[in-house]
C-alpha cells in the first residue's frame, strides 16, 4: 500500500483547524523504515494494532513479547512475533491480508514510533509490509516502567455487551490513557495515542465518551480519517494488571468553543458513540508501574 501524495480528510480538518498546510501530514512520510528506527523496533516488548474487522468494525489491541519479537527484516518489512489474545475482536483478522497501524510505543522512555501498511498472519504472528512510518512527539506520554512480566497467567475469556458497566465506566473515568485506531478504506489503517491526567476522558453515559483534543503536531492523521469514516475502536489498558478494555463505535469532531471550554487546554472535543464493548482479563502479561506524568498534560477540571 503506497502512501497517497494527499489524505483529504487531514486537508479537511487542518482547514477548519486553520493549521498545517498543503503536503503536511501523510504525504511527509515514507514506506521505509529507517535504519535508526530498528533497534528501537526490536526493543519493544509490546505493540498496539489497530484494523478493521470482516464487518467493519474497527478494533485497537495490544500485542506483546520478549525484546525482539517485533523485528524489522528489510526496509519494508516488519515481522511481529505474536498476536491478540484468544477472544480478541482481531484474533483471526489477519489470516488474510488487510490494512493496519502499529503504534510502538515505549513508557519508560515516552517514546513512539507510528507504522502503517498491511499485514498477514505467516504462523503465529504477523508479517506487515509498511506503507508509512515516522516518528512522534513525547507529548501526553506518562512514564511508566516494566515490573513484571506474569507469563504463566493465561487470558481470561472475552466478556462481551453493548454498554459499559459500572466498573469500566470507573476504569475509563481514572485513566491517563488510551489508544484509538482509524481507518478509511482509501488510505488504510493508524493506530494512535491519547494522554492527560486521569479524569481527560468522560464517561457521558453508558455508550457515549467524550474526550479534549489537545494542540499536537497538526498532521490530525487520526482526526483526518474520522473526517472520512467515523468507524473508529478504542483501547483502555489496566497497566498494573494486564486487563484490556475495548470499544468499537464511532467517533465525530465536536468544533462547538462551548464544548472545549469544558476541557482546559482543548482545542476541540471528540465524542464516541459505543457499539459493541470486549473486556479481556491478564491479555497482557505486563504489569507497569507508573513514573510520572507528561509535562505536557493540562489540568482537568
Amino acid at each position: 500500500m503506497a502512501v497517497r501524495a494527499e489524505h483529504p480528510g487531514e486537508q479537511a480538518v487542518q482547514q477548519r483547524a486553520e493549521e498545517g498546510g498543503p503536503g503536511w501530514g501523510s504525504p511527509m512520510f515514507g514506506p521505509e523504515i529507517p535504519h535508526g528506527f530498528h533497534p528501537f523496533l526490536r526493543a519493544q516488548q509490546m505493540l498496539i494494532v489497530g484494523a478493521a474487522d470482516d464487518a467493519g468494525a474497527v478494533w485497537s489491541t495490544i500485542v506483546t513479547g520478549p525484546p525482539g519479537f517485533a523485528e524489522p527484516l528489510d526496509s519494508r518489512t516488519l515481522d511481529i512475533h505474536g498476536l491478540p489474545a484468544p477472544g480478541d475482536p482481531l484474533h483471526h483478522a489477519f489470516d488474510g491480508e488487510r490494512a493496519v497501524g502499529v503504534l510502538a510505543l515505549h513508557p519508560q522512555t515516552q517514546r513512539r514510533i507510528r507504522v502503517n501498511g498491511l499485514a498477514r498472519r505467516e504462523g503465529d504472528g504477523l508479517r506487515m509490509t509498511t506503507g508509512q512510518v515516522f516518528g512522534n512527539c513525547p507529548k501526553y506520554l506518562q512514564k511508566r516502567v516494566i515490573t513484571e512480566s506474569a507469563q504463566a497467567t493465561p487470558a481470561g475469556e472475552a466478556r462481551t455487551s453493548k454498554e459499559l458497566s459500572d466498573g469500566q465506566r470507573r476504569w475509563i473515568e481514572q485513566a491517563d490513557t488510551f489508544f484509538i485506531a482509524s481507518h478509511t478504506a482509501e488510505h488504510g489503517a493508524d493506530a494512535s495515542h491519547r494522554g492527560g491526567m486521569p479524569g481527560f476522558v468522560t464517561v457521558a453515559g453508558p455508550r457515549t465518551l467524550r474526550w479534549p483534543d489537545y494542540t499536537g503536531n497538526q498532521f490530525y492523521m487520526t482526526l483526518g480519517n474520522l473526517h472520512l469514516a467515523p468507524e473508529c475502536g478504542l483501547l483502555f489498558l489496566d497497566w498494573e494488571r494486564g486487563h484490556t478494555l475495548q470499544l468499537t463505535g464511532t467517533g465525530r469532531i465536536d468544533w462547538d468553543p462551548r464544548s472545549a471550554a469544558a476541557y482546559p487546554g482543548a482545542l476541540r472535543v471528540v465524542e464516541f458513540d459505543i457499539d459493541s464493548v470486549v473486556q479481556i482479563d491478564n491479555a497482557s502479561p505486563l504489569r507497569w508501574e507508573l513514573q510520572d506524568y507528561s509535562r505536557f498534560n493540562p489540568p482537568v477540571a
